[in-house]
């Protein structure tokens, strides 16, 4: 009954106020959603885009809760769900003519990668 609510549950990382925008996280996150552990580490190597340093540490860092919390093995995880968020945006101002200040938004995302265990208990 235990470990029941323990595969329900999954385990899962969250990346919050990442300085990425969304529509670029996204974009990493599609290709490796619904893949395998060992595959999600080493597809974003091979893109060329500098949120995918971010995601890989994330998916590591899910994958040693899912290990630690869960005692689930590493060989047997996948992507089960992840999903980008709009976050604040960092608020700065550009000077412009007379005086004034121009706002600008620098946008935030937040990341959830949730793992679940192709693991059948028999």
């Amino acid at each position: 009954m235990k470990n029941e609510n323990k595969s329900r549950v999954g385990a899962q990382a969250l990346g919050r106020k990442i300085r990425v925008s969304v529509t670029k996280m996204r974009r990493i996150i599609d290709r490796i959603r619904n893949c395998s552990y060992e595959e999600a580490l080493v597809s974003p190597e091979f893109m060329p885009y500098k949120a995918c340093y971010l995601v890989s540490q994330l998916v590591l860092s899910a994958a040693a809760n899912a290990s630690t919390n869960l005692g689930w093995n590493k060989s047997e995880l996948f992507i089960g769900e992840a999903w980008v968020d709009n976050s604040t945006y960092l608020r700065r101002f550009r000077p412009r003519a007379q005086g004034r200040g121009y706002p600008i938004k620098r946008p935030t995302c937040k990341v959830t990668i949730k793992l679940s265990s192709n693991f059948v208990e028999k």
